[in-house]
């Protein structure tokens, strides 16, 4: 659970590119500035867009307030898909402000609240919509209980990129779904060494080999054959994606490995990094990629708490479980009678029933 903001302080609007939700952008802006008292940051484009309008609680940035920008920031509202959550993930290099998202994309599996209703949704942040019971030894000014939000913490990894003959990383991500390491456009599979702590647990020849997030373990990770993992499980996921062995099936990491990827030396070809898809880098022969589990997850709110909405996303997007259910059997209680009535017979015949003998096959 997570304490509501102080309401004079700053919400951030982010929205998916496109004048698509224009209106819907602007209405969420007035509702925050104007009803709710509060200031409200918005990316420079989308601030130019809105300069005619002369809003005078909006504000923007520059990129050099991109590395202290969580300090300024209460929470972020995002009017998209799951595409604009990773693009907030980007933004922020370290802390993440909590984010409350609306489903206004095409899948939205992170997107858990109703866009028709963002007045309440928006109010439910700001004022609080549940008693803290955990934070009992707090208390309000007037003596009533804390109201907050449910908040799922969002693991993200910490890759870091090392390249041949240099011992310090040249390039540092955090990443919210998962690391890609690939051939890319290359003909041959790649060969990439796999340590842990430094110690060798294998070489991937493969398309590829994949790390991914609890939270991303639903998008590429599981169109690659791997498991769905709850978010609140402290976990990684380790998918080959086509690897040239049948031996070779994904297996769930706990969260404080600390894993390299290494080119190996007499790998055929280069490979490509992605990072959240958003992120391209290629790798040459010895050059490294070390991955170990972010200080800073993404905490996002949730709309009816962390198990509902996770199984609410599943049934939606993927349509989990969803078959015809079997039916009775048209003469099910002549069948059981019929049951009934042998197990009687053998009863009175002095038949034990099955599985009454011995582990060992004896019988008494």
């Amino acid at each position: 659970m997570a304490t509501a903001v102080d309401p004079r302080l700053t919400a951030m609007v982010l929205k998916k590119l496109g004048s698509e939700l224009s209106q819907d952008f602007i209405d969420v802006v007035r509702y925050l500035g104007e009803e709710q008292g509060m200031r409200v940051l918005a990316e420079p484009h989308e601030y130019q867009s809105l300069a005619h309008l002369a809003l005078p609680y909006l504000y923007t940035y520059t990129p050099a307030d991109l590395p202290s920008l969580h300090k300024h920031v209460d929470f972020i509202a995002c009017l998209g898909g799951d595409g604009l959550i990773l693009h907030a993930s980007m933004l922020f290099k370290h802390a993440v402000p909590p984010i409350v998202s609306f489903k206004l994309g095409s899948l939205g599996f992170l997107t858990c609240h109703d866009f028709a209703d963002y007045r309440e949704h928006l109010s439910n942040v700001i004022q609080g919509c549940e008693e803290l019971e955990s934070c009992r030894m707090l208390s309000s000014q007037d003596g009533s209980p804390l109201q907050g939000v449910y908040v799922t913490l969002r693991m993200r990894l910490l890759c870091s990129i090392v390249r041949r003959g240099n011992p310090q990383a040249t390039e540092n991500y955090e990443v919210l779904n998962e690391v890609v390491i690939s051939r890319g456009a290359n003909p041959f599979l790649t060969k990439i060494e796999v340590y842990e702590h430094d110690t060798l647990i294998t070489k991937v020849q493969a398309d590829g080999i994949m790390l991914a997030t609890p939270t991303g373990s639903t998008a590429y990770n599981v169109a690659a054959g791997g498991s769905m993992v709850h978010p609140n499980v402290p976990a990684i996921c380790f998918t080959p994606i086509c690897p040239h062995s049948l031996s070779f099936r994904p297996v769930i990491l706990p969260d404080y490995c600390e894993l390299e990827f290494r080119i190996a030396a007499d790998a055929r070809s280069p490979a490509l990094v992605s990072l959240d898809g958003k992120v391209f880098l290629e790798l040459q022969i010895g050059d490294s990629v070390y991955v170990r589990m972010s200080s800073n997850p993404v905490p996002t709110i949730n709309n009816a708490d962390q198990t509902l909405d996770w199984f609410s996303s599943i049934d939606r997007c993927f349509s989990w479980n969803d078959r015809l259910e079997q039916r009775r059997l048209p003469e099910a209680a002549a069948v059981l009678s019929a049951g009934a009535a042998v197990a009687a017979a053998a009863r009175a015949a002095g038949i034990p029933p099955a599985g009454s003998g011995h582990s060992d096959g004896s019988s008494q």
